[in-house]
C-alpha cells in the first residue's frame, strides 16, 4: 500500500486486534470484526467508498466481495452503551486483504 513508517507502525497496531473469525478455503476468504463508535451507515458508507454498492439495509457487494453488517449497542462501564457494528466480509482474499486493511483505517480513525 504504502512505504510510509507510520503506516507500518498504525498497521501493525491494527494486526494487533484479531478477528471475531477467520477462514480461509476452496479460493474463498470469510472474515468478521467487530468495531464500537460506528453506525451501520457509517459501516456502509466506508464500504461504498471502497468500491461497493449497498444492496441492503444490512449488505455491501463489490467486484469479488461482499460484507454483510449488523449493530447492537453494547455495555461500555455500568451506564454507558456504545452501538457495535460487526461485519463479515466474504470473497477473494487477494481482493479482500486489502479492502478490510483499508476499511479498518477508516473505522479507526471515525470517532476522531
Amino acid at each position: 500500500m504504502t512505504d510510509d513508517p507510520a503506516f507500518h507502525h498504525l498497521r501493525a497496531g491494527l494486526d494487533a486486534l484479531p478477528p471475531v473469525e477467520r477462514t480461509v478455503g476452496g479460493g474463498e476468504l470469510r472474515e468478521t470484526r467487530q468495531f464500537r463508535g460506528l453506525t451501520l451507515d457509517q459501516a456502509a458508507g466506508y464500504l461504498v467508498s471502497l468500491g461497493g454498492e449497498r444492496v441492503r439495509t444490512d449488505r455491501v457487494e463489490g467486484a469479488g466481495w461482499t460484507a454483510d453488517l449488523s449493530a447492537r449497542r453494547v455495555p461500555v462501564g455500568p451506564s454507558y452503551r456504545l452501538t457495535e457494528v460487526t461485519v463479515t466480509w466474504a470473497g477473494d482474499p487477494e481482493v479482500l486483504e486489502p479492502l478490510i486493511v483499508r476499511f479498518r483505517l477508516k473505522a479507526f480513525r471515525a470517532p476522531g
